[in-house]
């Protein structure tokens, strides 16, 4: 478990921990990638939607991959805070730390255009997606890079997708995992040799656009400090609600070319640049069977990474289920057939 700290560390933070190491960027840059980049770890209470932000840390590195700045804060979720055995944030160090709403002009100063990099990042920027919308802001962030998806497409020889292996591949020692900043560290230590190669073999960098949540705009105000790091309150700005059972018989399988048809079983896979929800959300009132895993019955599997080897693509590999990108899939969604008349 992570020492207790002290009051001084409720407030933002000045740097703390090593600082990226110097590395020689090739001198042939492509041209077209990114100007900038911002590096971000959020420890959380939990993994769900209504779960909240209890530290963020923000490593800024410029278009090569140079290190600028570092930033690091505690957050106030104002509820139990979750796993303490893993991130070691009790509601005693909390009770005192800014909102969230109350960090917004800083963390977006430190996000403002720049790409979002975190491993996982369809995690951390669904969380940050949610707590900005929370707080009536939207983020000033457009794309985000997960450096998960970067050492795939970079073909690194890692035995899983940990963040520890990746750090081990190129030789940064973690030093306090579980801590935003020094998760914020390490990661951008390993981003710097993984943005290097890929400059120098010309990569396309794996991009999503984050997409805030400018629909989920029944956002409560915020709520007051009373009450600190209290009892856990569950948030009603977003309340959790079961999907309606889909009206329509399942025609069969997608047939790729062809349109979607009502009653189609949909099932998704990694990260997306529209919310997972919302896009379920989507599927659904178009009048399709939204699925949490692939089985012979799937009619499509929706993802951005069809080569990874999660349970989903294999097993659609296994039942020749067809595979689409979001992109086409959010392009299909426009023009979804009516379900066939039944009798």
């Amino acid at each position: 478990m992570l020492e207790d700290r002290g009051a001084a560390a409720h407030r933002i933070a000045p740097t703390i921990g090593r600082q990226p190491g110097p590395q020689t960027p090739p001198a042939d840059w492509p041209d077209g990638y990114p100007e900038g980049y911002a590096v971000v770890d959020v420890e959380t209470t939990g993994l769900a939607r209504d779960d909240r932000i209890i530290s963020a840390a923000v490593y800024q590195l410029g278009a090569r991959g140079e290190f600028q700045d570092s930033w690091y804060t505690l957050v106030n979720p104002q509820r139990d805070p979750g796993p303490v055995w893993i991130h070691g944030l009790t509601s005693e160090v909390l009770e005192g730390a800014p909102l969230f709403q109350e960090i917004v002009p800083e963390l977006s100063a430190r996000l403002d255009g720049r790409v979002l990099v975190a491993h996982n990042a369809m995690f951390d920027w669904s969380m940050l997606a949610r707590e900005y919308a929370r707080a009536a802001a939207l983020p000033p962030v457009r794309r985000r890079l997960c450096t998960i998806a970067l050492s795939k497409e970079l073909g690194l020889p890692l035995p899983n997708h940990k963040l520890e292996s990746l750090a081990a591949h190129f030789g940064v020692i973690q030093e306090r995992a579980h801590h935003a900043l020094d998760d914020a560290r390490v990661l951008a230590e390993a981003f710097r040799p993984s943005l290097h190669r890929a400059a120098r073999e010309r990569l396309r960098l794996p991009l999503l656009t984050c997409q805030p949540l400018t629909e989920w705009s029944d956002a409560p105000a915020p709520r007051p400090r009373a009450g600190g790091g209290g009892a856990y309150r569950p948030s009603a700005w977003r309340p959790s609600r079961k999907r309606p059972a889909c009206p329509y018989p399942n025609p069969g399988r997608y047939e790729p070319g062809g349109p979607l048809v009502q009653g189609m079983r949909v099932a998704f896979s990694g990260d997306t640049s529209v919310d997972r929800e919302l896009l379920e959300d989507r599927a659904t009132e178009a009048g399709l069977h939204v699925a949490s895993s692939v089985s012979r019955l799937t009619s499509l599997l929706v993802t951005n990474d069809p080569d990874a080897r999660t349970s989903k693509t294999v097993k659609a590999a296994a039942y020749g289920t067809a595979v689409i990108d979001e992109a086409a899939f959010m392009q299909l969604l426009q023009d979804v057939r009516p379900a066939p008349a039944s009798g």
